[in-house]
C-alpha cells in the first residue's frame, strides 16, 4: 500500500472483529511512528497500549460508570470551542448526520444515539487500544506534534492492513483509564485509539471532506 492509498483509506472505523493484533505488528508500527516530526525532537507523546485482560478491565470499569449514569470527569481540555463559528459548525453537524444516517439512527432517537456513543468505551469491539498522553508543561505546538505522531501511527496501521479510530471521548473517563494504567501525574490524556481488524458487515460511512478551494489557497503569480 503506498502512502496515498494509506491516507485515502484511513478513516475512523467504529466496528472491529475483536481478532487480536499480533504484538510484532504493534512493535513495528510504533517503533516506526517514533520518526514522526516534533519541534526540537521533543517527542512529547507518551503512549500506553492495552490488550487482553487490562483492556477488558478498562472496558468493564468504564461500562459500569456509563450504566450508572456517571457523566464523567472534569475536563482537562476542551474538545471543541464552545461556540463553533462557520464553516466549522456546519462541518461538525454534517459529519454527525452522515454517521448516524449510515447507521439508520434518526436525529430524534436519543436512546440509539446514546448507545452509539457508549460504543466508544467498548473500543467498538477492538482487541487493542492505545492511550496517548502529553506532558502538562507542553504548549499548543507540542500538542500539534502529538497529532502528527498519531496520524503517523494510523497510516502505518493501514499499511499493515489494520484500521483505527482516534477517540477524544476517552478523556471523559480519564480517571478510570488512569486507574488501570497508572500514568505519572504530570501527563494529560489526550485521546484513546481503537486498533484492530475492521468488521466489514457494519455500515461504513465515509465522511465527506471540504472542497480543496475551501481550505487551500495557491499564490502562484
Amino acid at each position: 500500500m503506498d502512502v496515498y492509498q494509506a491516507v485515502t483509506s484511513r478513516r475512523a472505523v467504529r466496528a472491529f472483529t475483536g481478532e487480536p493484533v499480533p504484538r510484532a505488528v504493534l512493535d513495528r508500527v510504533l517503533s516506526t511512528a517514533a520518526h514522526a516530526p516534533s519541534g526540537a525532537n521533543l517527542q512529547p507523546w507518551r503512549s500506553y497500549v492495552l490488550t487482553s485482560a487490562p483492556l477488558a478491565e478498562l472496558k468493564k470499569r468504564t461500562a459500569e460508570r456509563v450504566a450508572a449514569g456517571d457523566p464523567g470527569d472534569a475536563r482537562e481540555y476542551e474538545m471543541y470551542p464552545p461556540r463553533l463559528k462557520s464553516p466549522y459548525r456546519e462541518r461538525r453537524f454534517a459529519a454527525v448526520q452522515q454517521r448516524y444516517a449510515a447507521l439508520g439512527i434518526s436525529r430524534a432517537d436519543r436512546r440509539a444515539r446514546s448507545r452509539a456513543v457508549a460504543a466508544n468505551w467498548d473500543c467498538f469491539g477492538a482487541s487493542t487500544a492505545l492511550f496517548c498522553y502529553v506532558d502538562r508543561d507542553m504548549g499548543p505546538a507540542q500538542w500539534a506534534d502529538v497529532g502528527m505522531y498519531l496520524q503517523t501511527v494510523m497510516l502505518l496501521l493501514r499499511a499493515e492492513g489494520l484500521h483505527s479510530c482516534p477517540q477524544m471521548a476517552w478523556s471523559v473517563y480519564r480517571r478510570t483509564v488512569a486507574d488501570v494504567i497508572s500514568p505519572p501525574d504530570d501527563l494529560i490524556l489526550f485521546c484513546g485509539m481503537s486498533i484492530g481488524f475492521e468488521d466489514t458487515s457494519t455500515p461504513r460511512p465515509r465522511i465527506e471532506r471540504a472542497p480543496l478551494a475551501e481550505t487551500v489557497m495557491f499564490l502562484d503569480g
